[in-house]
């Protein structure tokens, strides 16, 4: 038993000392209110219902029960989003506490006023997955199992965080998909309408990507950075490095498009490509054609 308490206490001081290993310095003790994973999850949930009721959480069938339960689901969104986006803001600004508190009201406020837009740009993806897919029978099929409209409701409503200057919580909504879906776009990218996502597993989208309208990505695409220019302290600087989809590009599986570069509108980028230089508009990169060969009894091989 001794040896237990021993084991205990040194470790308990170790672990809760930054100055006991050099590495720990790194990641300091955080004193701070931080956002809550549990209760950020529980907003996506409640936006999800309030963009999309009838699909998501409980509604009633009447109109006037299904405004009842939406106006009940949005007075619940403003009191949770007020106190996360609190938490972000006190997270990277620990000084300041009653400034903070009036901004997080006013950004909660801001954001429920843009719900409607954000539905609105989801119905456009919506119908893009839809009119993309033959073998989706509805709309509602769409919305409840393709896994592109989730990792995008997440995005959207990230995107529309980020844009309020909010600190943390897009990040981690995004990464919420990310887990979920296998489909990673950063809250900073900026998506155009009608985007669609087809499988989706593997997809990257980096954060100063620039994706117009109408734009279809395949599994496994990554839209990245090429290279890193760093600070004089030699730290990635983060300057746009990601690259630009104009209208009506359709990018296949597994292809990787790196560096600040520009993928002309109505361009095809075949599957399994590496393209770091742009292409102007109409292009199509396609590989080359396989050889095919032909073996008996292990011949050639």
């Amino acid at each position: 038993m001794n040896a237990f308490i021993h084991t205990l206490q040194k470790n308990v001081e170790v672990l809760t000392q930054p100055s006991a290993v050099e590495e720990f310095k790194y990641i300091p003790q955080e004193e701070k209110t931080l956002p809550n994973i549990d209760q950020l999850k529980e907003i996506v949930y409640l936006i999800r219902s309030i963009l999309f009721p009838g699909y998501f959480g409980v509604t009633g069938r009447s109109h006037n029960s299904q405004q009842y339960y939406v106006g009940v689901n949005i007075e619940k969104l403003y009191s949770l989003l007020d106190e996360q986006i609190y938490n972000g803001l006190h997270f990277f600004h620990a000084d300041g506490k009653g400034e903070e508190a009036a901004n997080s009201s006013e950004l909660a406020l801001i954001f429920i006023d843009r719900l409607p837009e954000i539905k609105r740009l989801l119905c456009t993806d919506i119908k893009a997955v839809f009119d993309g897919d033959p073998a989706a029978r509805s709309y509602g099929e769409v919305i409840f199992c393709y896994p592109a409209i989730q990792a995008m409701i997440n995005y959207r409503i990230a995107h529309e965080l980020l844009k309020l200057n909010v600190p943390v919580i897009p990040r981690i909504i995004t990464e919420l998909a990310h887990s979920a879906t296998g489909i990673d776009i950063h809250p900073g990218a900026t998506i155009g309408e009608y985007f669609s996502i087809d499988h989706g597993t593997g997809v990257v989208i980096g954060e100063t990507c620039v994706i117009g309208n109408h734009v279809r990505l395949y599994q496994g695409v990554t839209l990245g950075a090429k290279s890193f220019k760093l600070d004089d302290e030699g730290l990635p600087m983060n300057i746009p490095r990601h690259p630009i989809l104009e209208d009506h590009v359709i990018v296949y599986s597994n292809s990787t498009i790196l560096g600040r570069i520009t993928i002309g509108h109505h361009s095809v980028i075949g599957g399994n490509i590496w393209q770091t230089s742009g292409v102007p508009p109409y292009s199509r990169i396609l590989q080359r054609k396989a050889v095919s060969s032909s073996f008996v009894d292990g011949a050639g091989i």
